[in-house]
């Protein structure tokens, strides 16, 4: 059988400005001599993206949505988020080693084929995030100017990061960069003199511990993390390959983290401070300073926000690619990202009544549906194929070695979801063993070990190629022909 390579095509890279260049790379494997990526600039860009209006909402669940006192809120937020990094940075240093974008690599876990299954989920997760971010950022500007046509607001804020987007990974990087200082910056000065507000600072009459605030806390810090595993080497696989993966894990890791904890906090003390509406608190306490700094938030949002339409776009191009043949260029990406923003609007649009509810419900089917994915991605990486991957064979029709649908990496994966099930907690559904636990959420520790522990034993006891793929993988890594 004649094994058909995907057609893509690689222009050369045109600079079209003195202070960005347009990418043409879309989802080809990074050559070496295009790889400017920087650890400052990685960490940057995780910096710039946990600063924004989305976070600070995030974190004001915890004191005004479970009601926990301060102290064990910003704890329940920094264990999470702590323990939740961990898998996002070690997906991340993936990326200088491979140079390709994070889930393209589910091909080598699912198959050709079925690693599609998973960029549509991450692209889903894509665009409800660049909606989330719209609705927020447009609240922060309601607080301040309340005469606003929101919806209008949401629109002019998406074609801000759909133009960002339209230029790629260079100009979203140096965009970052300076945001993340401006941002910080401000969320530092507010939370300074936050902390100076007694009227703040002291604890609600009816604010407690919870064991089930605590661990639902938790798993918000967790799944917000792991939110960033399905696109972290998208941004990784720019860092040159010498630069190395612990370089790609640090600078992801303490980004993310320190980043992530900071705004949250921030969002506890405004939660504790108004329950309703925690961003009104910054004008509320602040005065002029808290209204500077939701123009802040609401202004960045709009230029961050380009980052999550980027990674959807990713996933898209991927899905086009395998599933319906697409030849993939640059006007491609240009155009599927029109097509992205323009959805990802239309859910904004649509969905700034009732946020919040809808926003934690978003968050905790995330988390049980990434969590047997990123089991099985680092299991495969780091003991099954210990990093070597035949990177041209992603690209073929066929799936190469890896075929068109990995039946080891697919069932894993259902047991995985199927062992969440009765430890599950969300305002649809909750699982018979969660009720005896107190609604503790504990499905995430229990179907990332469980799925991890599947696949390691289907990959040891199956007689498919999934079993053999460590030993036949060990070729040289080696871009698709023609694209370089």
């Amino acid at each position: 059988m004649r094994r058909e390579r995907v057609i893509m095509t690689h222009e050369p890279q045109v600079a079209t400005t003195t202070f960005a260049k347009f990418e043409q790379e879309h989802i080809l494997p990074i050559p070496e001599n295009k790889r400017t990526g920087t650890p400052w600039s990685l960490f940057a860009i995780w910096v710039g993206l946990n600063m924004m209006p989305l976070a600070v909402v995030t974190g004001a669940v915890a004191s005004s949505g479970y009601g926990l006192t301060i102290g064990w809120s910003i704890l329940a937020i920094l264990v999470g988020n702590v323990i939740g990094a961990v898998g996002a940075a070690l997906h991340a240093s993936q990326g200088p080693h491979l140079g390709i974008p994070q889930m393209l690599q589910a091909r080598a876990q699912f198959g050709f084929q079925g690693g599609s299954l998973f960029a549509v989920i991450a692209l889903i997760m894509f665009l409800g995030f660049f909606a989330s971010i719209l609705i927020v950022a447009k609240d922060a500007l309601a607080v301040v100017f309340p005469e606003l046509n929101g919806s209008l607001v949401i629109v002019v804020f998406a074609v801000i990061g759909v133009v960002l987007c339209v230029f790629g990974y260079d100009l979203l990087s140096k965009t970052m960069v300076y945001m993340s200082v401006l941002i910080g910056v401000t969320v530092a000065v507010t939370m300074a003199l936050l902390w100076m507000k007694p009227e703040v600072t002291a604890e609600r009459a009816e604010a407690a511990f919870s064991f089930e605030g605590l661990f639902g806390m938790l798993a918000i810090g967790i799944v917000w993390q792991l939110a960033y595993a399905p696109y972290v080497s998208d941004y990784t696989r720019y860092l040159p390959k010498q630069t190395g993966p612990k370089s790609a894990f640090w600078s992801t890791y303490l980004g993310l983290v320190g980043s992530s904890v900071f705004v949250m906090t921030l969002g506890v003390l405004l939660g504790a401070a108004n329950v309703a509406s925690p961003l009104a608190a910054l004008s509320d306490h602040l005065g002029w300073i808290g209204v500077i700094a939701l123009i802040v938030f609401a202004v960045t949002s709009a230029l961050i926000n380009s980052v999550e339409l980027y990674s959807a776009v990713m996933n898209a191009l991927t899905v086009l690619q395998s599933m319906f043949k697409v030849t993939v260029t640059a006007g491609t990406r240009v155009l599927t990202t029109l097509v992205c923003g323009a959805v990802a609007t239309l859910v904004a649009l649509l969905g700034q009544g009732d946020f919040m509810t809808t926003f934690e419900s978003f968050l905790s089917l995330l988390l049980y549906v990434l969590i047997p994915w990123s089991a099985i991605n680092l299991a495969d990486y780091f003991i099954v194929r210990k990093g070597h991957y035949v990177v041209a064979d992603l690209y073929m029709r066929d799936g190469g070695q890896y075929g068109r649908w990995n039946r080891v990496g697919l069932i894993s994966y259902a047991v995985g979801l199927a062992a969440q099930l009765p430890f599950m907690v969300t305002p649809l559904f909750t699982g018979p063993l969660a009720a005896p636990l107190h609604n503790l959420d504990l499905a995430w520790l229990v179907g990332f070990a469980v799925t991890a522990v599947v696949y390691l034993l289907l990959v040891r006891f199956s007689s498919t190629e999934a079993a053999d793929a460590p030993e036949k993988s060990r070729a040289p890594l080696t871009p698709p022909a023609g694209t370089h």
